[in-house]
């Protein structure tokens, strides 16, 4: 006699609804702290002044949004964002995955030493003053390239991927090497598509980490025609903080919206592009994270 299932048992049935309305408190929780952003930036000055909290503004006002993209050179740095960002994400996939597939094989020679490297790469590093002279002495200073190559590789990422393709059976690799399959025939072909929760995973987290990037373009470049969008955000706020306009965007005539707008405003303009970017990626990156995890 076969055993009832847990789910269909009256206990299994109040454990799973608990765990409903403790996840869907938290969820709440989670999102509406957002929502409150979205609505502020759209709120007035006096709306935000006397309301502490809310999701839905009395009176909608653009003033916030108009103030940011009044800028002249917004248009020029959200392209300059989303260049840098698939360029340094193809970067940083390409040399994580092509380092990480051959420090997976047991067979390499020197295969610890080059993983106590990365190793110690994870829990020592230059400091940012040896990080700004290595990238001087290179010729990256005012490059797009200074944004993209001290970060192409996320050791904690290169371990999990390795861990990934450890993972995969021997078995594949020996049919393809009799089939004829060279080494890298092997990897374009038997495990990049067997990556894809792995690669939609870490796709997402490189993008994400050089599109919210402000700190290594305030170090490295000082071009102003060359900041990502973080960087002119920030300089817009500053900007507005002192009551001051940007010398781009004189030529609109827009007042400068009250600051704790302009704030939440920033917040939605940064944020909105990997909001769009994540639904595509969503069904693979829970798995993807597991993948890479479960062995040692």
């Amino acid at each position: 006699m076969s055993m009832p299932k847990m789910h269909n048992t009256r206990p299994g049935r109040v454990f799973d609804g608990f765990n409903v309305i403790i996840l869907g408190i938290i969820g709440l929780l989670m999102i509406l702290p957002f929502l409150y952003i979205i609505a502020g930036s759209f709120a007035t000055e006096a709306e935000l002044t006397r309301r502490s909290f809310f999701i839905w503004p009395e009176t909608f006002t653009l003033n916030a949004y108009k103030y940011i993209f009044s800028t002249a050179t917004f248009s020029r740095s959200i392209l300059v964002s989303i260049g840098v960002t698939l360029v340094g994400t193809v970067v940083c996939l390409f040399f994580t995955f092509t380092m990480a597939y051959p420090l997976s094989r047991k067979n390499l020679m020197g295969r610890n030493l080059f993983m106590n490297l990365v190793i110690f790469s994870m829990l020592f590093s230059g400091g940012m003053i040896p990080t700004y002279i290595v990238v001087k002495s290179l010729g990256l200073l005012d490059s797009y390239w200074s944004l993209i190559l001290p970060g192409a590789i996320n050791p904690f990422n290169l371990i999990i991927v390795k861990t990934f393709f450890q993972g995969i059976p021997n078995e594949l690799e020996e049919a393809a090497k009799i089939d004829g399959c060279t080494e890298i025939g092997i990897f374009w072909r038997i495990l990049l598509p067997l990556s894809t929760p792995v690669l939609a995973t870490f796709t997402l987290f490189y993008a994400v980490g050089i599109w919210n990037d402000f700190f290594h373009a305030l170090l490295y470049i000082s071009d102003s025609t060359k900041w990502p969008v973080q960087v002119l955000l920030q300089q817009i706020i500053i900007l507005s903080q002192g009551n001051l306009t940007d010398a781009a965007s004189q030529a609109g005539a827009y007042v400068a919206p009250p600051e704790q707008s302009l704030k939440l405003a920033v917040v939605v303009v940064a944020t909105l592009p990997i909001l769009i970017v994540y639904p595509f990626l969503q069904k693979h990156f829970a798995q993807g994270m597991l993948l890479g995890s479960v062995k040692g």
